[in-house]
């Protein structure tokens, strides 16, 4: 992808572990990239169209000069933010800040930390059966468009399901939503629960009656099994709840190990899906 480099912006800071290193300051060399289609921009010489560079630079300067950590792991971490918060343009970037003749008591010439961070793309399946079904689902809707990490993108239509698994319980309410997220998976995935445990959701009957039920279906392309979470869903391809309402806002989303559409998935489970 096109890019926009700041190389070796110099700034003056308050940042350390040492007392002396918080109060003398020292300077810090910091550079960016930021990742962008610039396309528009080059064929129209339009300022609007790109991001401006003196902005970014003055922003890593302020934060540098107003803020103090003990780690430059920190500034970077917090400065990446940011700039992806306030640009929407950036799609992701690249941070490096060295800290020159860190006192380690050996010579050297600089120390530094570079990260990378970025928007990603996540899938959310939303349910509830207890209660004010809609009500449930408008405050999950409501809870991703306020928090800051995230860029609401859609959401499909509410529609109603029979009860999966057995358990004998009350019709589902479902729907899907497309997010943008600075979150990583876990911290997307602690995010869900809280919102779910601000609804009372209560886990005592597995597929069991729930306030809210919020799953994390799809993050990129990502492919994880770890024991807090698993991506994709290991189920999303056998319910129609969940790809019926994915289906209206991502048909054509490829599903990272089946490599099916979800349109495809769809189209190859019965007709069980029943419209509110």
């Amino acid at each position: 992808m096109d890019y926009i480099s700041i190389d070796n912006l110099e700034v003056f800071g308050n940042h350390g572990v040492y007392e002396e290193e918080k109060k003398l300051g020292q300077k810090f060399l910091v550079s960016c990239r930021l990742y962008l289609d610039l396309r528009a921009s080059g064929t129209s010489d339009d300022l609007l169209k790109t991001v401006h560079y003196g902005k970014v630079s003055h922003l890593i300067h302020d934060h540098m000069r107003e803020h103090s950590y003990q780690l430059i792991e920190a500034a970077a971490e917090n400065i990446s933010r940011e700039i992806l918060l306030r640009f929407d343009a950036v799609n992701y970037l690249t941070i490096k800040i060295q800290k020159p003749w860190a006192p380690i008591g050996l010579p050297l010439e600089a120390v530094s930390v570079c990260i990378e961070r970025g928007w990603h793309d996540a899938y959310i399946a939303l349910g509830s059966n207890m209660g004010d079904k809609k009500a449930f689902l408008d405050g999950a809707v409501l809870a991703m468009k306020e928090k800051e990490d995230i860029r609401f993108v859609s959401c499909s239509g509410y529609a109603e399901s029979k009860p999966y698994g057995g358990v004998k319980q009350d019709d589902f309410l479902n729907a899907a939503c497309h997010v943008r997220t600075l979150m990583t998976p876990d911290e997307l995935l602690a995010f869900l629960q809280e919102t779910e445990n601000k609804a009372h959701r209560e886990r005592k009957v597995h597929w069991g009656p729930r306030t809210l039920d919020l799953d994390m279906l799809m993050y990129d392309d990502l492919v994880i099994n770890s024991k807090d979470l698993i991506i994709p869903h290991p189920e999303m391809h056998k319910r129609d709840f969940v790809l019926a309402p994915l289906c209206e806002i991502a048909p054509t989303l490829r599903h990272p190990l089946s490599k099916k559409t979800v349109r495809e998935l769809l189209e190859e489970l019965d007709d069980r899906y029943v419209r509110a």
